[in-house]
């Protein structure tokens, strides 16, 4: 508290003199126990831009405002003790600095960009920034996550709209898809197993690094840059049910047996057990796959189609049938929409890649069979289908419940966080410096 009052005292006889000097510590705020530097303002137009973002509509006032915003958020979440996972964070921040590092060219660039000189410098930035992100986000969580909209409510929102205003829904359809993945041999299978062993072996006997072989031999482009490092919760993690019962099952420090899963052959070292959380590292290896499998796998799906096509057998049953997709496999094919969680797709908010396979779909059509990849199948071979397809059209209160529920929803959280910022400004200490005084901010910063 002692340097908020000095550097409280600072900015009034810097506003008070009002001289065009250099200010020794950069203030621009103070909100409660926090500080906001001009610099700050400086480091988040560099994150904006380094993350792909257009600045040529954004102000200063404008990213200052959002820092204004995320420090108000910040400190009344540490006042509620609301609290953030460091291990998560970090391990995204690891995946966030390596991905910048190769979209600009190198680790080298990257920190000439930022003007940092070492990469843990830059670790250490990007991980408070991203802390104070996240402590902001569950602030505002906090504050809407027990409020709900009523169909009077929606119907009221909706009614509110004037009908020239309404908003237009695009082209939705659902998408079905099955999928076949060619087959190994277990010779091949045996050569991944015993290669497993050789680095545990290693490992365990000779003192090697873990973590350089995961760099070197992981087939898993996720964790391969971060040496195979996961953090994983026993209460909710997205891991696969068999990696999940091995994982939990190590004691720290342990390395498991080679075991198979559906995207290959793991060994998982035990790094650490920080109470539900365990942070691990892995090395996973897929056995090779020779050309005559490959074409066998695409000369079963050409056949599949044929069944689908002639009426013999229907998608839905062909895929429960024969998919080797265990997500789809049991909802007949169907795809969730990663966005929505439900099966309907908008045409033009589609994986662009999705996309260009189903536009031309009528429906009830069967696609073409596709080569494709994913994270862990270098080949895979795919069909798909389009059903449930609904044309452009204004928004229907009826027909398009769901979405208007959401859009009210999101009204009456809007509405909530705006009433909550209003108090919390009043009640905060806030000091802004002179030179922001004329930045027409969205919210009252100024107090006027």
């Amino acid at each position: 508290m002692r340097n908020i009052i000095i550097i409280t005292l600072f900015l009034s006889i810097t506003n008070i003199l009002g001289q065009e000097r250099e200010k020794i510590d950069g203030v621009a705020a103070v909100i409660g126990d926090f500080v906001v530097l001009e610099s700050d303002i400086d480091k988040q137009f560099t994150q904006l831009k380094v993350s792909g973002v257009s600045m040529e509509n954004i102000s200063k006032c404008q990213v200052f405002g959002k820092l204004l915003e995320d420090k108000l958020y910040q400190h009344h979440a540490i006042q509620d003790s609301i609290e953030v996972n460091n291990a998560e964070i970090q391990s995204y921040v690891d995946q966030q600095v390596n991905a910048f590092a190769e979209q600009i060219g190198s680790m080298d660039k990257l920190l000439e960009y930022y003007k940092k000189d070492s990469e843990q410098e830059l670790r250490s930035e990007m991980f408070e920034l991203n802390k104070n992100s996240e402590l902001a986000k569950k602030m505002q969580q906090s504050i809407i996550e027990e409020i709900e909209v009523t169909p009077e409510e929606v119907r009221q929102f909706f009614n509110s709209i004037p009908s020239q205003e309404r908003p237009v829904f695009g082209t939705e359809l659902r998408v079905s898809q099955i999928v076949l993945y060619p087959k190994t041999t277990d010779e091949e299978k045996q050569k991944v197993i015993n290669r497993l062993k050789e680095y545990k072996a290693d490992v365990i006997d000779n003192g090697a690094s873990f973590v350089s072989k995961a760099v070197l031999y992981s087939e898993d482009p996720g964790s391969r840059t971060r040496g195979g490092k996961y953090s994983i919760n026993r209460k909710n993690s997205p891991m696969i049910k068999r990696f999940n019962e091995v994982a939990f099952s190590l004691t720290e420090g342990e390395i498991s047996d080679p075991f198979e899963t559906d995207y290959g052959f793991f060994i998982i070292y035990l790094e650490k057990i920080r109470g539900q959380e365990y942070d691990i590292r892995t090395i996973l290896l897929r056995p090779k796959i020779n050309n005559k499998e490959i074409e066998e796998t695409k000369e079963k799906l050409l056949k599949i189609r044929d069944r689908i096509v002639s009426g013999e057998i229907s998608f839905a049953d062909a895929a429960i049938e024969a998919s080797d997709e265990r997500e789809t496999r049991n909802d007949g094919g169907l795809l969730i929409n990663p966005e929505t969680q439900d099966y309907k797709f908008e045409l033009t908010k589609m994986d662009p890649e999705l996309y260009s396979q189903i536009a031309n779909l009528k429906e009830g059509e069967v696609s073409v069979v596709f080569q494709d990849e994913d994270r862990f199948n270098p080949i895979k071979f795919k069909i798909l289908t389009v059903s449930d397809r609904y044309d452009e059209h204004v928004a229907d209160f009826s027909k398009d419940y769901l979405k208007i529920q959401k859009l009210a929803l999101q009204n009456k959280q809007l509405k909530e966080i705006e009433k909550w910022q209003n108090s919390k400004i009043f009640d905060t200490y806030i000091n802004i410096n002179n030179d922001f005084g004329n930045c027409d901010f969205f919210s009252n910063w100024l107090k006027k």
